[in-house]
């Protein structure tokens, strides 16, 4: 359901697509954990601290490539846990991140952006990869004009600097682009920066009921739900301009 938040000035143009959890599905990496850590619960907990320590790294005016910060947050984990890691585990661990397949509500959902006229991009912490990248090998690459890292700036999302590479890249002002995401620090950090935010409400990702926490311009549980409420701001924008 959208949100009672003020509404943007206009409808955005450019929707900018998290990847890791918003398209592709970290839960293929549950095997791994379950047989590492005898449960895969421990899974959210190891992506919980390899966010923590992305953003911790930027505060700290540091950079380490993301994917360099999964296999550290793995070995942190398997410390804390008191648990044996192997090279063989954290082989799998590479190989199960670059292959991750999409939602299953992803192609119906870009299908219906891309043909109400949005412009699509995507915007990740993960570092480039050479071809087949992991948005090739999901099949969901030929949607997208351009992907971009955060490695271009050095510093990870909720920076503004990571919002801003995109609409300098792609000469828009920044109230043209709608991030989507379903991480809250990263709508927040979006709209901070300035643009609109739609939060996806996968499992293990809610809303934070505190002051001065920005609000998602659009809310839904599920990515095609999500997708129609976009499109429908941008017709209900057109309506309103061809009457004034």
């Amino acid at each position: 359901m959208a949100s009672d938040h003020s509404p943007s000035i206009h409808a955005p143009s450019i929707i900018v697509f998290d990847v890791n959890e918003t398209l592709l599905d970290i839960n293929t990496l549950a095997p791994l954990f379950t047989r590492v850590f005898g449960t895969q619960t421990v899974l959210r907990e190891w992506f919980a601290q390899m966010v923590l320590y992305s953003q911790t790294m930027t505060l700290s005016g540091l950079y380490t490539p993301f994917g360099e910060l999964g296999v550290g947050a793995l070995r942190m984990t398997a410390d804390i846990h008191q648990t044996m890691l192997t090279e063989d585990d954290i082989a799998e661990l590479k190989e199960r991140m670059s292959s991750m397949p999409a939602h299953p509500d992803v192609i119906p959902a870009l299908t219906r952006l891309r043909d109400a006229g949005f412009r699509l991009v995507t915007l990740t912490n993960s570092a480039s990869s050479p071809s087949p990248t992991p948005l090739e090998k999901a099949g969901l690459s030929e949607f997208f004009e351009q992907s971009f890292s955060v490695e271009t700036v050095s510093k990870f999302k909720p920076a503004a600097d990571t919002y801003q590479l995109v609409a300098k890249a792609l000469s828009a002002e920044m109230s043209d682009l709608c991030l989507v995401a379903c991480h809250l620090w990263d709508t927040i950090g979006a709209q901070a920066a300035g643009c609109s935010a739609a939060f996806l409400t996968r499992p293990h990702n809610a809303m934070l009921p505190a002051t001065n926490v920005p609000v998602p311009d659009f809310t839904a549980a599920t990515l095609t739900a999500l997708a129609d409420e976009i499109i429908a701001k941008k017709q209900g924008s057109a309506s309103a301009s061809v009457r004034d």
